[in-house]
């Protein structure tokens, strides 16, 4: 399903369904409710209209056609349409797959293409994207190169991770809240759940550290991370560390924090390499 698509699909149910919309119809409030560009808006709204859901009126606005609100019924509830598919998210774990490869690994358009049931521009969107941002390069009439990755560029990012988070939470101490850390404590705060990284960078103000982590490198990290799976005694002490960092946020024990949370940081290097290992071993002949 296109983006469009979807947009189409629930103004369309809701209309249908008489159900009052949660936004303007215009072209920067539904890009804004959909967090999406205006582009996949335009092409929505031209749907329905065309299908008489929505009016064009003299002045260029657009509103809700009144003979089609309620049309579904009372007994028909509004069911929202399934969303169409994060291709970033979707493509960069065929990347990190690749990347677990003892050679070099070449991504192919058309494969993938056939493979996920879309058209190949979004394939090249995306790996232009990942490609600037140094995970994959384009090789004329070969694909998009994957290199393997390695224990020391695993080395590499956890260092400069470290860095980045330590700084942040210096800098995170004067807007942290103590509400906010409770509840992040009450939550599952299991292994692989980042909250407790994500609400220190977010405390820290500081884009430039955001951005780092915001990045197709740190996502690609992350899902290599989830796909490691650590080992159950593994799991566990990142657990802990995990409390064991926000109850010395609540205590302001700020030198503790940090401590806690480089030795946690430093510690998913172990867990990394074992899956590099572990793959490469798989695909020895």
């Amino acid at each position: 399903m296109s983006i469009a698509t979807y947009i189409s699909q629930d103004i369309r149910q809701r209309i249908r369904a008489g159900e009052t919309l949660p936004f303007h119809l215009s072209l920067t409030d539904l890009s804004r409710h959909y967090d999406v560009s205006i582009t996949p808006v335009r092409e929505a709204i031209l749907f329905l209209v065309e299908e008489g859901y929505l009016q064009k009126l003299a002045n260029r606005r657009i509103t809700v056609n009144p003979a089609m609100v309620g049309i579904g019924g009372a007994d028909e509830r509004v069911v929202l349409p399934k969303e169409p598919p994060n291709w970033d998210s979707v493509l960069l774990d065929e990347v990190m797959h690749a990347s677990l490869s003892l050679v070099a690994v070449y991504l192919r358009e058309g494969a993938l293409a056939a493979k996920h049931g879309v058209g190949r521009s979004i394939i090249r969107g995306a790996f232009s994207r990942f490609a600037g941002a140094g995970l994959l390069d384009h090789v004329a009439r070969k694909g998009w190169r994957v290199n393997p990755v390695r224990v020391d560029d695993v080395a590499a990012y956890l260092e400069v991770r470290e860095a980045l988070e330590i700084t942040a939470l210096e800098a995170a101490r004067p807007r942290i809240e103590r509400s906010e850390v409770l509840a992040l404590l009450e939550g599952e705060n299991h292994a692989l759940d980042d909250a407790p990284h994500r609400y220190i960078v977010a405390k820290s103000g500081n884009k430039y550290i955001a951005r780092f982590f915001d990045q197709f490198v740190a996502r690609f990290y992350t899902r290599l991370l989830h796909y490691a799976a650590p080992e159950a005694d593994v799991a566990q002490e990142m657990t802990a560390e995990h409390v064991e960092i926000l109850r010395a946020m609540l205590d302001a024990d700020w030198s503790h924090a940090k401590a806690v949370l480089s030795r946690h940081i430093r510690g998913q290097r172990s867990v990394l390499e074992k899956v590099l290992v572990a793959s490469r071993r798989e695909r020895q002949p």
